[in-house]
């Protein structure tokens, strides 16, 4: 009989010499991969399960390594079995930003802690030149919008879109990302977020702030990350944590043109949030994630608030001409129940 998940993992953690530890088990987010905590004593660590169909925990490790290198707070790893897609790493506690927001911790005081860190990632021209990760080329920014025609407009119109309405809404995104498809001054987390932020107890300045999944990093343009954390599709950001965190990084990093990456997020963030509805539509449709359906109306009010730049009012045009209404739609359980993919 073949060997279940489970055993897997209890057999890995019996190798390692965890066997005698409690597990627990944490809830799961967008992706296949789950955590297990492991607790004996006062001692703790996290069971990392990385199927190898699906996820990445070779990436995992070798970007965790860059990382590290770069004086930034990555997990220590006490066991690996890349072939099983299974790793023991470092405990960090439950203090993501995202508990700790909801506990009122000042919403500045945090983003002024991740802003340090893409910082000092910018600052160090290694972090995109020692590491080899693919580039956020413009095929990659192209099948992510693509999303968007796969999920949310067949979930809207109850038919797939034309030959012709793809063609044009591919046009209109190519000649936009044009630019920014080319950038490869940066190393991009990708999803820099407060889901995958946590405060370190007992330390202090960027070995105080722990980073969590870094896996599908990509070499790309540095306003790409500044969008995934002041346009998050989770939550709201005050306008003056986003001019303060600005402010900061403008100042510590005097070499950026302010007007070109301003101009760049505008475009980046259109790309994220109109991946993102696709996305959280195609979780709910596919994977019966439903839980992500609550964060849509924030997210195409991003996506409609960045389509608004000048730049980018061809490829509103497209998108209005698909859904019209985008904005206004109510993306309910009984409404995802009640559709199917065209």
């Amino acid at each position: 009989m073949e060997e279940t998940r489970l055993e897997q993992q209890l057999a890995f953690v019996e190798k390692h010499s965890w066997a005698d530890a409690d597990l627990f088990p944490l809830p799961s987010d967008a992706s296949k991969r789950t955590y297990t905590r492991l607790t004996r004593g006062s001692e703790s660590r996290m069971l990392m399960d990385a199927p190898v169909e699906s996820e990445k925990l070779p990436e995992y490790l070798q970007i965790r390594g860059h990382l590290e290198k770069l004086g930034l707070r990555v997990p220590e790893i006490f066991a690996a079995d890349t072939v099983a897609g299974l790793a023991l790493i470092e405990d960090f506690g439950n203090d993501t930003f995202t508990k700790l927001l909801e506990e009122n911790t000042p919403e500045e005081v945090l983003y002024m802690r991740a802003v340090e860190v893409l910082v000092q990632l910018h600052r160090e021209r290694k972090a995109a030149v020692q590491v080899k990760v693919p580039p956020y080329d413009m095929a990659l920014m192209l099948e992510e919008v693509g999303r968007f025609l796969l999920w949310f407009v067949p979930a809207v119109r109850g038919k797939k879109v034309s030959s012709a309405e793809e063609e044009a809404f591919f046009k209109a995104w190519r000649s936009v990302l044009a630019q920014v498809s080319l950038d490869r001054s940066s190393f991009v987390f990708r999803d820099f977020h407060v889901d995958n932020l946590m405060i370190i107890k007992g330390d202090e300045g960027l070995q105080g702030c722990g980073l969590l999944d870094f896996q599908d990093a990509l070499i790309g343009p540095a306003a790409y990350d500044m969008v995934s954390l002041l346009e998050d599709a989770r939550r709201d950001v005050t306008s003056q944590t986003r001019e303060a965190v600005l402010a900061y990084y403008f100042d510590a990093c005097p070499e950026v043109d302010r007007r070109a990456f301003l101009k760049e997020m505008a475009v980046l963030g259109a790309q994220r949030h109109t991946k993102v509805a696709g996305l959280f539509v195609r979780l709910s449709v596919q994977d019966g994630k439903n839980l992500y359906l609550k964060h849509l109306p924030r997210v195409v009010s991003l996506m409609n608030k960045a389509l608004a730049a000048p730049q980018l009012l061809g490829v509103r045009a497209v998108i209005l001409g698909l859904v019209p209404d985008f904005e206004e739609i109510s993306f309910t359980e009984e409404f995802m129940g009640s559709m199917q993919r065209a």
